[in-house]
C-alpha cells in the first residue's frame, strides 16, 4: 500500500487498505459461520485474501 501512496495519493492507499480489510473480515465471518475454529478462520481468511490479491500477478 505504500507503493500506492507514493504513486497516487493517500486516499487511494486508504481505499485499497479498506478493500483488503473488508475482504478479510468477510472471509473470516463466513468461515466462522461454517463452524470452523477461530485459528482456521483466521488463517483461511488471510490465505484467501492473499490468494485473491495476487491472482492478477
Amino acid at each position: 500500500m505504500s507503493f500506492v501512496f507514493f504513486i497516487h495519493s493517500q486516499w487511494a492507499a486508504v481505499a485499497l487498505g479498506g478493500l483488503f480489510a473488508f475482504s478479510f473480515l468477510l472471509a473470516f465471518v463466513l468461515r466462522r459461520r461454517a463452524h470452523h475454529s477461530f485459528r482456521c478462520s483466521l488463517y483461511g481468511a488471510v490465505g484467501g485474501v492473499l490468494d485473491m490479491s495476487l491472482a492478477g500477478l
